[in-house]
């Protein structure tokens, strides 16, 4: 590759004495020169020829002298490397041209085997620079890509990761979140689409800034469903617990969420959490040409199965023993058994609670209920009644109340 250097001087037979010196590099093709008379020159040359690589500039010159000129190189968005050649070498000009930015200072008469040093000097920095400005583009690029996925802290923290250390496919113990809003696809036939892209924009705006806040991954996003991973890439201890605490913040943005637009007439749905905790394989799967950084395995269509579970249930949150074992004072109440869609074994759920709700009497009278249940009290129906009656808004009492008419027993339940 060919390095451009332009030349501002105003002794007439410079030009030809550099293009002697330099013949042999200029034959070979490694240096081309360009030259200019004084400072103003220089900056319409640079203006055309913005892939000049170095500048060897004098200080006395008419019209703009060189250190004017260096001053309003370094303003520049393009900062170019300068090199000051000049037979007023005090103290002074030194001074002031590095302070302004000069890479080195050379005094005239010319030491041509100084100079070719002095380039080939600048010339290995300004390659350098170059490399350092590339990598960091890219750096940039694969920040702004992974802050689609992961938090910015740990966006960060990847960007810089040269190995991609975590990104390669490999087994580790996850919680897996869904997150899904009722009857999405029925309001979208009925709505403009300016409106539709305004209303999902700031939904999956206000949700994922929830899922980063708790620093959790964005697997996927699917229309107006969520998939988050806690404990991947990075290792997290509190995964179970970090991921009850999102799924609470999640559930109530959505319902202050769902509030404010069906107060403008927009009748968006309840957004549903299912959330499972297990070993998956994760990682990209997009090969080197796209990113995909997703996981796979039973523990991922089990928590989807969870999410779809609370539609028979009447929650909004389900959550399987194994997060509700995991995570540090897990508060929430037993749902039961839950035979899920294509499985044989039966998997325990629990809905979980804020504190703010979790010390409510109600809890207590549920808890009571469940246990004769759990226990194959007849009076199981009785208490379920009764708790319906004192609160008819809690739609897993009445889910328990209906089996129990529709006779079912005990609390291992098939949904379909």
């Amino acid at each position: 590759m060919t390095a451009t250097i332009l030349v501002v001087d105003d002794e007439p037979d410079l030009k030809d004495l550099i293009l002697q010196k330099f013949r042999k590099q200029v034959r070979e093709g490694t240096v081309s020169f360009m030259f200019a008379r004084d400072g103003i020159d220089a900056l319409q040359a640079l203006e055309l020829n913005p892939h000049v690589d170095l500048v060897l500039l004098d200080i006395n010159m008419p019209r703009m002298d060189g250190l004017t000129l260096l001053q309003k190189l370094q303003e520049a968005d393009d900062k170019k490397s300068t090199v000051i050649v000049s037979a007023y070498g005090d103290m002074n000009n030194i001074r002031i041209a590095m302070n302004r930015g000069a890479f080195d200072f050379l005094t005239k008469p010319i030491d041509f085997t100084d100079l070719e040093m002095t380039i080939d000097k600048t010339l290995r920095h300004v390659e350098m620079m170059r490399e350092y400005r590339r990598r960091q583009i890219q750096a940039e690029r694969a920040h702004a890509s992974l802050c689609r996925y992961f938090s910015p802290q740990l966006a960060s923290r990847l960007a810089a990761d040269d190995e991609g250390t975590g990104m390669e496919v490999h087994r580790r113990e996850v919680a897996a979140m869904f997150t899904d809003v009722t009857s999405f696809t029925s309001m979208v036939e009925g709505i403009a689409p300016e409106l539709l892209g305004t209303l999902l924009n700031e939904y999956m705006a206000g949700m994922t800034e929830i899922v980063f806040a708790h620093e959790g991954t964005v697997a996927k996003v699917m229309g107006d469903g969520i998939h988050i991973l806690f404990n991947a890439p990075g290792d997290q201890p509190d995964y179970a617990t970090r991921a009850i605490a999102c799924a609470h913040d999640l559930d109530a943005w959505a319902r202050e969420f769902q509030k404010r637009w069906r107060a403008k007439g927009v009748k968006f749905g309840v957004t549903r959490i299912g959330l499972h905790a297990g070993p998956v394989l994760v990682g990209n799967f997009g090969g080197s040409r796209f990113f995909d950084y997703t996981a796979y395995g039973d523990t991922i269509n089990t928590a989807a199965r969870l999410e779809v579970a609370n539609k028979f249930l009447g929650t909004r949150i389900c959550v399987s023993a194994a997060v509700a074992d995991r995570a540090e004072n897990f508060q929430g109440r037993p749902v039961g058994e839950l035979i899920l869609r294509g499985r044989s074994e039966p998997l325990r759920a629990y809905e979980p609670l804020p504190s703010t709700s979790f010390t409510t009497s109600a809890i207590a009278e549920y808890a009571a209920a469940f246990a004769k249940l759990e226990a194959g009290d007849a009076a199981a129906m009785r208490a379920f009644a009764a708790l319906v009656e004192l609160h008819a808004d809690d739609p897993l009492a009445g889910f328990h109340l209906r089996r129990l008419l529709n006779g079912a027993k005990g609390t291992c339940m098939r949904l379909e």
